[in-house]
C-alpha cells in the first residue's frame, strides 16, 4: 500500500425520502415542488466541487498519440525514450511511493515534500514519449496525495513550484485529465501563504496545512525563488479564474519594474519586509538562473501581452552582455561569470549553460534591431560551445559543475572589448571572438580553465540550449553534441537501478554518487528526445517550457480577465 495521505473519495450521501413522504407531499398543494427543489439542492451538493471556474479554459491541443513502436521514433529517440524507460522502471521498482531513488544502494529518500516528484516531475515526460500506461499510473499517485505536511514539516516554495506546480499544469495541458488540474489548483491554495510577507516577496518555505512559513539559511529571499512563480501562478490564473494567483505572484513583478538598481543588474539576495536587495551579487548561476527565464518566458505564456517584462528581460541581458561575458586568453572560450561589488569572480556554473537557450529563444522570437539580435545570437552560440567543450574535455564526456576561468593579467577580457575591436577591424574572418573554437583538449593543463567541483550531476542545462539551439538555427551540430552527452550519460551513468551523479568527470571508470534526481526524468531525458524525435510535438510557439522543462501552452489574457485580475491595457 502506498504511503499516501487519502482523502475519503466517496463522501457519505444524505438519506433520501422515502416515496410514502413524497407522495404526502405531493398532496400538499403549498408543499409540491419540495420534491424538486429537495432533489435540485442534492445535485448542486454533489457536484459542486466540479462546478468550478477551471471548466472555462479547457487544454488547447494535446501532443500526438505516439505509439511507442511507431516508425515515426528515429533509433536515437528511441534509445532515449527506453533510458527513460529503465530509470523509471528502478524507481518504480525499488523506490514507489517515495520521492527519488537511490541508484547505487538501492533505497530510498523523501527529500522532496514526500508527494512521490519522480512521477509527478516527469508525468509530462511520460506523456510527450507516449508511455501512456506509466501515465494512467501516475494519476492515480496524483488522486491519492492530498498534500498535507505536519505542523512542525515545511516544504520548500520554489522547488515545490517547478517540480510539482509545473508538473501538474503541464501533464493537464498536455492531457486534459481533470484531476490534475483539480490538484494543481489545492496545491496553488496552500503554497499562497508563502507571499504574505510586508514586500510580498514569497518566503523559502511554507506548511501547506497551517500556512506557517519560515526563511531559507541565507536569512533572505533569492532572486530566482522570487521570480520562478509567474509562469505556474499566472497560467493556474487563467485556468481558474482566481484572481489571488495572479495578483501575488505579479506583486513580486510591481517590485521589481520599480527596484532601484543599477542597470539592470539585480542582486541575487532580497529582504522580505523592505523588498530592497541585500547585497551586490549580479549572477546567472545559483541563486539567480531561472528568474532570467522567467522575465522572457512570462511574457511569451501570456501571448506577449505584458510588454513590462519584456522591457525588464531586454534590460538584465544588455547588462549580462555588458559585464559577465568574459573570454579566456589563450583558447579564447566565451563564457559567463558573475560579480561581487562589480568585480568579477570568474566561476563559470553549469548551472549558467541555461542562459545560450535563453538567449537563442528571446533573438528567434523578439522583434530586435539587427546589432542587438545578431548579439544575442553570438552570446548564445559562444557560450554554449564552450559548455560543450566543458564536456568534450573530459575523460567522461561529460562536463564539470564549476569552473575557474583562466584571466589575462594585463588585457581586457570582456567580450565587449573584444568584440569592439573586431568589428571595428571589419569583422576579419567572419567569425565573431569567443565563436571559433571546437576543438576538445584532453589534456587539462591546456583547457583554459580549473575544474573546481568536479561531479556531473545529471544536470540538463546544456541540453537544455543544444536543443533550443538546434530548433532556433536548425544547425544540425547542436544535435550532434547532444547526442555525444547523451552516449557519455550512457556510458558512464547508467547502473543496474536507473543512473548516477558522477563524482569525477575527469576520470574513468567513473564513481557515482547515490542520487538520482527527479530533474534527470523531467528534464534532461525530455529535452534530448524533443531533439531527436523527427516531428516537432512540442512547437516553441505554441508552448513554453518552465525551468523543470515542463511545457505549458501559449494563452491570451481575455477581456474579463484582465478587468478581474486588473491587468492593465497593452
Amino acid at each position: 500500500m502506498l504511503p499516501f495521505h487519502v482523502r475519503d473519495v466517496n463522501p457519505p450521501k444524505p438519506r433520501l425520502l422515502s416515496i410514502q413522504s413524497l407522495r404526502l407531499l405531493h398532496s400538499r398543494p403549498a408543499l409540491r415542488w419540495l420534491p424538486l427543489l429537495l432533489g435540485f439542492i442534492l445535485v448542486i451538493w454533489l457536484f459542486a466541487p466540479f462546478l468550478t471556474d477551471y471548466t472555462r479554459h479547457s487544454p488547447p491541443f494535446t501532443t500526438p498519440q505516439i505509439p511507442l513502436d511507431s516508425g515515426v521514433l528515429s533509433a536515437r529517440a528511441q534509445s532515449v525514450k527506453e533510458a527513460y524507460i529503465h530509470a523509471y522502471s528502478a524507481y518504480h521498482r525499488d523506490a514507489w511511493g517515495f520521492d527519488e531513488l537511490r541508484p547505487v544502494s538501492g533505497t530510498t529518500v523523501n527529500n522532496f515534500n514526500g508527494w512521490s516528484v519522480s512521477v509527478v516531475d516527469s508525468l509530462d515526460t511520460m506523456w510527450i514519449m507516449g508511455l501512456y500506461d506509466l501515465f494512467e499510473e501516475g494519476l492515480k499517485v496524483v488522486t491519492k496525495t492530498n498534500f498535507y505536511m505536519a505542523s512542525d514539516g515545511y516544504v520548500g516554495f520554489f522547488e515545490t513550484i517547478i517540480r510539482y506546480l509545473g508538473g501538474l499544469l503541464s501533464a493537464y495541458a498536455l492531457s486534459g485529465e481533470p484531476i490534475l488540474l483539480e490538484k494543481a489548483d489545492q496545491l496553488g491554495s496552500v503554497l499562497l501563504p508563502a507571499f504574505n510577507t510586508p514586500s510580498g516577496l514569497p518566503m523559502f518555505a511554507v506548511n501547506p496545512t497551517t500556512g506557517a512559513t519560515r526563511g531559507g539559511w541565507t536569512g533572505s529571499v533569492l532572486w530566482a525563488e522570487a521570480l520562478s512563480n509567474q509562469m505556474e501562478f499566472k497560467y493556474l490564473a487563467h485556468l481558474t479564474g482566481n484572481a489571488k494567483y495572479y495578483q501575488k505572484t505579479e506583486k513580486v513583478m510591481e517590485l521589481m519594474y520599480h527596484a532601484d538598481i543599477t542597470e539592470g543588474q539585480f542582486p541575487t539576495q532580497w529582504d522580505s519586509h523592505t523588498g530592497k536587495p541585500t547585497n551586490q551579487h549580479f549572477s546567472v548561476g545559483a541563486y539567480a538562473d531561472s528568474a532570467h527565464e522567467y522575465l522572457l518566458k512570462q511574457w511569451l505564456l501570456t501571448g506577449q501581452s505584458e510588454p513590462k517584462t519584456k522591457e525588464l528581460y531586454l534590460r538584465v541581458v544588455d547588462s549580462i552582455i555588458d559585464t559577465l561575458l568574459y573570454v579566456t586568453p589563450n583558447r579564447k572560450l566565451l563564457y559567463v561569470t558573475d560579480t561581487n561589488s562589480g568585480s568579477p569572480t570568474y566561476k563559470f556554473e553549469h548551472l549558467s549553460c541555461f542562459l545560450p537557450g535563453l538567449l537563442t529563444l528571446g533573438a528567434h522570437t523578439l522583434d530586435l534591431p539587427k546589432s542587438t539580435k545578431e548579439r544575442h545570437q553570438w552570446a548564445a552560440e559562444g557560450i554554449a560551445t564552450t559548455c560543450w567543450l566543458s564536456y568534450a574535455d573530459q575523460a567522461t564526456g561529460l562536463g564539470p559543475d564549476e569552473m575557474t576561468m583562466m584571466r589575462s593579467d594585463s588585457a581586457d577580457d570582456k567580450w565587449v572589448t573584444h568584440l569592439q575591436e573586431w568589428e571595428s577591424a571589419g569583422r576579419p574572418g567572419g567569425v565573431p571572438p569567443g565563436l571559433g573554437v571546437t576543438k576538445p583538449q584532453s589534456d587539462a593543463s591546456t583547457r583554459d580553465y580549473r575544474a573546481d567541483k568536479t561531479t556531473y550531476l545529471l544536470r540538463p542545462e546544456a541540453i537544455e540550449s543544444f536543443y533550443l539551439l538546434w530548433r532556433t538555427t536548425g544547425d544540425e551540430a547542436w544535435r550532434e553534441r547532444g547526442w555525444a552527452v547523451f552516449q557519455a550519460i550512457e556510458k558512464h551513468a547508467r547502473l543496474e537501478r536507473g543512473y548516477a551523479s558522477v563524482s569525477q568527470v575527469d576520470a574513468v571508470p567513473a564513481k557515482h554518487m547515490d542520487e538520482m534526481p527527479s530533474y534527470f526524468l523531467a528534464e534532461t531525458l525530455k529535452y534530448l528526445y524533443l531533439m531527436f524525435i523527427e516531428q516537432e510535438i512540442i512547437p516553441l510557439d505554441k508552448w513554453v517550457l518552465n525551468t523543470e522543462a515542463h511545457p505549458l501552452p501559449i494563452f491570451q489574457w481575455d477581456q474579463k480577465e484582465r478587468k478581474k485580475f486588473n491587468i492593465p491595457a497593452r
